[in-house]
């Protein structure tokens, strides 16, 4: 029977343990997307915390992606250098990491940028548009973006590299057909809307050989209407593995409004849809959303809903959770989903627990 704290490989990378630290937008890389050395103390201090995989927050592959300030880039050679010495960190302290690899899409930041947002249709608010329909050249030079983005995180030293397909960005676009009103060969059916995707995996896939794993991040079912359906999703993975695709972490397209729930119900978000994908025998699972417990994660483990347990703001108030729970202390996460880690962030402060700040000047 699996146990959480046993050592695994994925695809030759291997991990210490099944906890993982989902991709988390901490708002510390520079103006131009540069790692700091803030960025790399916090990454420092969740690999001391015993986890087994660190996600870096979601860089962005060329310029008009990006989704916001203080998010990584990993669109030109200068970002390699700074981004290896977050990756020479968390080696030190004995974890593995990966680089996730983004695109905005519609959502991208035009103001930070000063380029137009752009994504497979037409996107308004309000009656007014706010995202242009890509060309078909513009959509190839995406591929291409991923596919260097990868080889420069490899040029880093970094484990593995995870898609950023989930949450509204441009890959998650393409999938969903609410976004993509396209009619070409990148739009209608579910073939045609997972074509970028596929080209993306298999552009990278060439980009760093046969030996580094790729990871994805996906959303396993979304609250749009048309909707994204979960079986629709596990066929676009199989495609991906057939493409070279190694893991798929399931994650969905509203998390905020899921996480909101968690103190209230208590339950993993996206389990339902994770039996469904681990019923067919597919490849390894990282599984994220509303994880506050021991007990929740060896449930999920043991019971074979997934084969690795991801967590995101728990990990912000407390860094070394999971090795609070390795060293005998099971007690629930501190965490309780109030969402306010990440409002320090958008002002250049950087992401913390806001609840604990709070706690703490109660108490003096």
């Amino acid at each position: 029977m699996p146990t959480l704290f046993e050592e695994t490989t994925l695809k030759g990378m291997k991990l210490r343990n099944r906890f993982v630290r989902s991709a988390t937008w901490l708002g510390l890389a520079d103006a131009d997307g540069f790692c700091t050395d803030s960025l790399v103390a916090r990454i420092r201090e969740l690999a001391r915390g015993e986890l087994g995989l660190i996600v870096s927050g979601h860089a962005y592959v060329s310029r008009e992606g990006q989704a916001g300030a203080g998010q990584l880039g990993i669109h030109t050679d200068a970002h390699v250098a700074p981004l290896a010495r977050m990756a020479d960190a968390v080696h030190e302290e004995g974890g593995a990491v990966a680089l996730q690899l983004a695109h905005a899409g519609g959502k991208a930041w035009t103001k930070g940028s000063g380029m137009d947002a752009r994504g497979p249709s037409v996107m308004e608010k309000e009656g007014e548009p706010i995202c242009r329909a890509m060309t078909g050249e513009e959509i190839r030079a995406v591929a291409a973006a991923f596919a260097q983005g990868a080889a420069r995180a490899q040029q880093a030293g970094f484990d593995a590299v995870q898609l950023h397909a989930a949450h509204g960005y441009l890959l998650s676009q393409f999938l969903a057909p609410f976004f993509n009103k396209r009619e070409d060969e990148y739009g209608g059916s579910p073939e045609g809307r997972a074509r970028l995707l596929r080209e993306v995996v298999q552009s990278v896939r060439a980009a760093v050989g046969t030996e580094l794993p790729i990871l994805i991040k996906i959303n396993s079912e979304d609250y749009s209407e048309p909707c994204l359906p979960t079986a629709e999703v596990l066929r676009v993975v199989d495609m991906l593995q057939a493409d070279g695709l190694d893991a798929c972490e399931f994650s969905g397209a509203d998390p905020v409004r899921k996480a909101n729930s968690a103190r209230f119900t208590g339950e993993p978000f996206f389990k339902t849809a994770a039996r469904a994908y681990k019923a067919a025998a597919r490849g390894p699972l990282i599984l994220v959303g509303g994880v506050r417990s021991y007990a929740q994660a060896e449930r999920l483990v043991t019971e074979g809903v997934t084969d690795y347990v991801a967590m995101c703001r728990p990990l912000i108030r407390e860094p070394g959770l999971v090795a609070r729970w390795h060293a005998g202390d099971t007690a629930d996460a501190a965490c309780i989903s109030c969402n306010l880690c990440f409002r320090p962030a958008s002002t250049g402060k950087g992401a913390y627990c806001v609840a604990a700040e709070r706690a703490e000047r109660a108490q003096r």
